[in-house]
């Protein structure tokens, strides 16, 4: 097998873990390329290259993340990651801490980490490297490596959300909110929300976003029944779609631009949480983006005409 072939074989890998550390797709996706180029590079063949891969990949993601803490302590409103639709890495065997750990409730809590502790929780908890493998990535001894997993562990296991686990009924439940949300459907999205339901936006200051997360079925469903009747129907399409492997919806225009993408925390046959991303820069990858403040400012008129 050729460098190129046994790169393209990884590549997923590669991302995976890239993505979990950094919380974005194009950050990852550099990190990625930056791994393929360190490796053409490489004189010698390394004695595993899976190991090597995942090594140089999560260096580069490191440093990465070092020099975006900064950006995101100043991040204007609330930082979510950048919304995955479809994640391309498959193990049937560790799908469980796959699906979980990449999903916004636990992404957002990795955020409580250092860059070592999150590395070391990515490739133990999630992708199952053992501390050897480790502890020579991140250039610390094993018995450190086991401590920054320990304290990881904490840090996550202290706001970590349930989910639940059925997922037909966790789709089955996103349909019927997309479906309630294109009706405006009072009754049917109260149903469907927990009483203590939250909603929290990421506009980063680029798009139109709650200043402060919604909290309250009464609230958020006043509020989704608000957006529901901002156009007319069809100026928007409302999708269900899985992201970061949970529940979630895609709003479109009727153009086919990417308006937001919500994800759903569903637990106990109810949804949780809502997490929107509004902020184009991290809806870029998506496709053509919409301009959402003149989306929202074209609903303003058209509800005001509605009287």
């Amino acid at each position: 097998m050729t460098r190129t072939e046994e790169f393209t074989a990884l590549r997923p890998l590669l991302f995976a873990i890239a993505y979990r550390i950094l919380g974005s797709v194009g950050e990852a996706e550099d990190a990625v390329q930056e791994t393929w180029v360190r490796y053409e590079a490489t004189a010698t063949e390394p004695a595993s290259v899976k190991s090597f891969l995942s090594a140089v990949v999560t260096r580069i993601s490191i440093d990465v993340l070092r020099s975006a803490r900064v950006r995101r302590e100043e991040y204007t409103g609330t930082w979510f990651p950048e919304p995955l639709l479809d994640d391309p890495y498959e193990d049937p065997e560790r799908a469980a801490e796959l699906a979980d750990s990449v999903s916004m409730a636990a992404l957002v809590l990795l955020e409580r980490l250092s860059p070592l502790e999150r590395a070391v929780f990515v490739l133990r908890d999630v992708f199952g490297f053992d501390f050897t493998e480790i502890a020579a990535t991140v250039d610390r001894s094993e018995a450190a490596c086991r401590q920054l997993a320990v304290r990881a562990r904490r840090h996550m296991a202290d706001g970590r959300p349930r989910f639940d686990a059925d997922r037909r009924e966790r789709d089955e439940l996103a349909a019927r909110f997309v479906e309630a949300m294109r009706a405006g459907d009072v009754e049917s999205l109260t149903e469907l929300l927990a009483s203590d339901v939250t909603v929290v936006g990421d506009g980063g200051g680029k798009a139109p976003a709650f200043r402060r997360p919604l909290t309250g079925v009464t609230r958020v469903v006043r509020a989704l029944v608000a957006m529901a009747e901002m156009l007319p129907t069809g100026e928007l399409r409302i999708e269900a779609h899985e992201v970061n492997r949970q529940p979630g919806v895609v709003i479109r225009t009727a153009e086919g631009k990417v308006l937001a993408v919500m994800a759903l925390d569903v637990l106990d046959g109810r949804i949780q949480t809502v997490r929107g991303v509004i902020n184009p820069d991290k809806l870029a990858h998506l496709g053509p983006v919409a301009d959402a403040w003149a989306v929202h400012s074209a609903g303003v008129e058209a509800r005001r005409h509605r009287g």
